[in-house]
């Protein structure tokens, strides 16, 4: 189970290009590309050293008006997502 504590660990690092504010991930094993808007530009930026789900929570509420739950509820799913692509593994 993932919970505050757990740490969000970056499994590879694709290549990115930022587009008027954006970020294209392609990650080249895998054919695959990836277009980052919003929060999850700034996740992915919190994520390139290890960080704590809790830690990086914190960094998005200082900079998005939303309440907790939502924020965690959405980073969760951002995350599950990057997990599943191979592109973060927690621990």
């Amino acid at each position: 189970m993932i919970t505050e504590q757990t740490i969000i660990v970056l499994n590879k690092r694709p290549d990115i290009v930022e587009l008027a504010g954006e970020k294209v991930m392609a990650d080249f094993e895998t054919g695959k590309y990836y277009m980052l808007k919003g929060a999850a530009n700034e996740i992915w930026d919190c994520i390139q050293s290890d960080i704590s789900v809790g830690e990086l929570k914190s960094r998005l509420l200082e900079i998005y008006d939303t309440d907790e739950e939502t924020c965690l509820k959405s980073t969760l799913s951002f995350l599950e997502q990057m997990r599943t692509n191979g592109f973060i593994a927690f621990k």
